[in-house]
């Protein structure tokens, strides 16, 4: 075996290399979560300097030199049939032919797997013990789909060749490596990162483009998962507001009709504006006053992020709950709550935003500084230097034999 090292030259020549990348999303379009936003940016962001491959099951999104691979869907449920076929399906199309292939999902293969939600396992056995473990272990082997789950979760951290695991936030960072130890030497951070705003229409203009009302105070709400998110606990927060302040309700349109009973019973539904998926999400954010975002678990929050680069004053669960609340400090640049189940504490932290004009310029000026730091061609940098590390480790193993 010739172990003859690199020349300054050959590095300086793959420091430049074109790469080819293969990207994994099932979803891959602009009206998905943080997971796809966060994955497509980097597409965005890198796909001038390399040859990007998307390999997705359902596909709304064109940019120029992207290559688009649709992956088929025989069973859409159950969903764990779905997720083994995608692992499959991803690996038999990339096994050759990629210098990186990346993963945003539970897959037992890729050089590059950003992690973006909890482990199964932390969430099917963290502070369980005895009696209430065993049960937890007994319900694990009679499920085909936490068996086919954990399997797969398994091998995609477990260390092998040139691996690199990424969590979104040093929060998920620390429960991967509570839950998985031998992971611990393969595992970065790379937060999402966010498009800094250019010239738009005035908070007038948009909230005639999306038929809001004009005047009074309006709360921002956006995600996929209005239960998870904490939509109950705002909708109580609203009622104790002044009747004059108005809820924009942004995301997944299947939760519509549930959370429009919820608000007729709480009789708010005047007051509350559910739009559903919007593809220029930036719309929203000129039109509102405030993000609330009283989430029960979220490991980043990019919407808190996207809101915070538009200038708006920030309510947040605390790092417990959300991943970007531990980057955040309560009253100098976010207010953050201790329980995002206690709408009164919502409540007030709302209105004291929208009551208190020093507070909300010191806040709004605070986020629109904190967002600076995060732009997508700082983070996209951050992830080609592992590509290009992968890159160069796979090319001198392959000078070597």
């Amino acid at each position: 075996m010739n172990l003859r090292p690199s020349s300054s030259g050959e590095d300086a020549a793959a420091s430049q290399k074109k790469l080819r990348i293969a990207v994994f999303n099932r979803t891959f379009s602009p009206t998905g979560g943080g997971a796809e936003r966060y994955s497509i940016a980097l597409v965005e962001q890198l796909a001038a300097r390399h040859e990007m491959h998307v390999f997705a099951q359902e596909i709304d999104h064109h940019w120029p030199g992207v290559i688009y691979h649709r992956i088929s869907a025989p069973l859409r449920k159950p969903r764990w049939m779905n997720q083994l076929w995608f692992a499959t399906a991803t690996w038999w199309a990339t096994r050759r032919g990629f210098d990186v292939v990346h993963s945003h999902e539970n897959t037992w293969h890729g050089d590059v797997q950003t992690v973006h939600v909890l482990p199964v396992k932390y969430n099917l056995f963290h502070q369980r013990t005895g009696g209430r473990r065993l049960l937890r272990w007994i319900k694990v082997v009679t499920s085909p789909r936490l068996l086919t789950y954990l399997a797969i979760e398994k091998f995609r951290f477990a260390l092998r060749d040139q691996r690199h695991i990424v969590a979104t936030s040093p929060t998920l960072k620390e429960v991967l490596e509570r839950t998985y130890p031998g992971c611990s030497l393969a595992l970065s951070v790379i937060p999402p990162g966010v498009v800094l705003p250019a010239a738009g229409p005035d908070r007038l203009a948009a909230r005639l483009g999306l038929g809001l009302p004009t005047a009074g105070p309006l709360i921002a709400f956006v995600a996929n998962d209005y239960q998870k998110k904490g939509l109950d606990t705002l909708l109580e927060a609203l009622k104790r507001l002044p009747p004059n302040v108005a809820l924009a309700v942004v995301g997944n349109p299947s939760y519509i009709d549930r959370f429009r009973q919820k608000a007729i019973a709480l009789k708010v539904a005047e007051r509350v504006y559910f739009l559903g998926h919007l593809r220029e999400i930036s719309t929203l954010y000129r039109a509102a006053d405030v993000l609330a975002h009283p989430t029960l678990e979220d490991t980043f929050a990019m919407v808190v992020l996207e809101a915070m680069a538009y200038g708006l004053p920030i309510v947040v669960s605390d790092s417990r709950y959300c991943g970007i609340a531990g980057l955040l400090t309560d009253g100098v640049n976010a207010l953050i709550l201790p329980s995002p189940t206690d709408a009164k504490q919502l409540s007030e932290r709302l209105g004291r935003v929208l009551d208190d004009p020093v507070l909300y310029r010191h806040l709004s000026e605070a986020a629109r500084s904190f967002a600076a730091q995060w732009s997508w061609s700082k983070i996209a940098g951050q992830q080609e230097v592992m590509y290009r590390d992968i890159a160069k480790a796979a090319s001198r193993f392959a000078r070597s034999h």
